[in-house]
């Protein structure tokens, strides 16, 4: 019983965060089916300035880190290693395969989990096929061109 309650309090940080992640997704309309559709015909800088803002932050952090050698909070290194990019289709058909499931679906798949927790069940309908889809790629990747 014991370990059942301290990997819930270890746990616990990682769930109030998802929460908070979750109410800010639907506040800012994020989860918003018609703002992903707007994104997608182009009708609408909303999504797009959201993706946006989160890349520039994203870069700024990373150069954080590396600038000032910040360590992870159990003490060790957090090493980035260069991105290596291949030739050939295989960032465009994956690239294309997740634009589809998000056009459809509408939702990328973060904010699934919100949804569902906004009172849209299809949603885990969308879930199960992401996690499928993820574990036939773990079964099939030693046997794809990498």
């Amino acid at each position: 019983m014991t370990e059942n309650k301290n990997t819930f309090g270890r746990l616990l940080p990682y769930l109030l965060v998802g929460i908070y992640f979750g109410i800010i997704f639907t506040k800012s309309e994020v989860i918003s089916w018609y703002r992903i559709q707007e994104m997608f015909r182009f009708q609408s800088f909303h999504m797009y300035g959201i993706i946006g803002s989160a890349v520039v932050v994203a870069a700024i952090s990373v150069q954080i880190i590396k600038r000032f050698k910040i360590r992870s909070l159990d003490g060790s290194e957090i090493n980035i290693p260069p991105k290596v990019l291949g030739k050939g289709t295989r960032y465009w058909a994956g690239g294309t395969m997740f634009g589809l499931g998000w056009a459809m679906t509408g939702a990328c798949p973060g904010p699934m989990f919100a949804l569902v927790g906004y009172g849209v069940p299809v949603m885990l309908v969308a879930i199960a096929a992401a996690i499928a889809g993820t574990y036939t790629y773990g079964v099939l990747r030693p046997k794809l061109p990498h």
